[in-house]
C-alpha cells in the first residue's frame, strides 16, 4: 500500500460529516462489508447507491462511510508499522489479537479518538496514561475484537474537538509511529493484571494537534 495514495482517499471523506445513526450490529456489518474491498472513495460512494431506496438511507450511508474510513486508516497505520525496522508483521493477517511485533513484543494496535467518556481532559490523561489505558480496555471493542491481550493505542486529539479528522493525516501519523518505534524500550511499557496470572502490556502513542 502506498501511504500517500490511501491518505488522498481518506482526505476525500472529510467533506462529509462524521456521525453514527444507530448502533453497530451484524446485519449492518454484513450489508457494508464491501468497505474492506474498496480503497477508492469514489467507488465507495458508488457502492452505497444500493441503499438509495432504503427509507433510512442517510443512516446506511454514514455507517458505510465510517466503517470504510476507520478500516483504511487503520490499515494504513498497520502498513506503516510493518514497514519499519524492528517490526514483524503477524503471520496470520486475520488474527484479531496480533497485528505485529515490535522487537519481539506482540501487539494489536488501535487508533482511537480521545474519549469524552473518560471524564478527564487531555492534560490529565497524558500525566496518567495508565488510567486512560485501563478505561480503553474496559470500554472499547466490546464486539468481536474484545480482548485483554497486548494493545498499542494511538490516541488522537485535535484542539478543535474534531479528533476523527486526524485519522486521515497518515503522513503525519507516520512520523509519530517512526519516532515511537525508533525509541521503543520494552521495559517502558505499562503492565496490567486484568486477569489472574496474566500480564498485559500496553502503551499510548499521542497524536495531538
Amino acid at each position: 500500500m502506498r501511504v500517500r495514495e490511501i491518505e488522498r482517499e481518506l482526505q476525500k471523506r472529510l467533506a462529509y460529516p462524521y456521525r453514527w445513526r444507530g448502533l453497530q450490529n451484524d446485519r449492518r456489518d454484513r450489508m457494508t462489508n464491501f468497505v474492506y474491498r474498496v480503497s477508492s472513495f469514489d467507488e465507495l460512494l458508488r457502492q452505497t447507491k444500493k441503499f438509495e431506496n432504503n427509507s433510512d438511507y442517510d443512516a446506511w450511508l454514514n455507517y458505510a462511510l465510517n466503517r470504510w474510513y476507520n478500516f483504511w486508516s487503520a490499515r494504513a497505520v498497520e502498513e506503516i508499522f510493518c514497514s519499519l525496522e524492528g517490526v514483524t508483521p503477524a503471520k496470520n493477517r486475520k488474527d484479531k489479537l496480533v497485528d505485529f511485533q515490535i522487537h519481539g513484543t506482540r501487539f494489536d494496535h488501535k487508533t482511537t479518538v480521545f474519549p469524552k467518556g473518560f471524564g478527564r481532559d487531555l492534560d490529565y490523561a497524558q500525566k496518567h496514561p495508565w488510567l486512560l489505558i485501563e478505561w480503553l480496555y474496559k470500554h472499547q471493542s466490546q464486539e468481536g475484537r474484545m480482548h485483554l491481550k497486548n494493545r498499542l493505542f494511538i490516541v488522537l486529539h485535535a484542539q478543535d474537538g474534531q479528533h476523527w479528522r486526524l485519522k486521515a493525516e497518515v503522513t503525519w501519523l507516520k512520523t509519530l509511529i517512526e519516532s515511537y518505534v525508533e525509541n521503543f524500550v520494552p521495559s517502558n511499557l505499562y503492565r496490567f493484571s486484568f486477569k489472574p496470572d496474566t500480564i498485559t502490556l500496553s502503551d499510548i502513542i499521542w497524536a495531538v494537534k
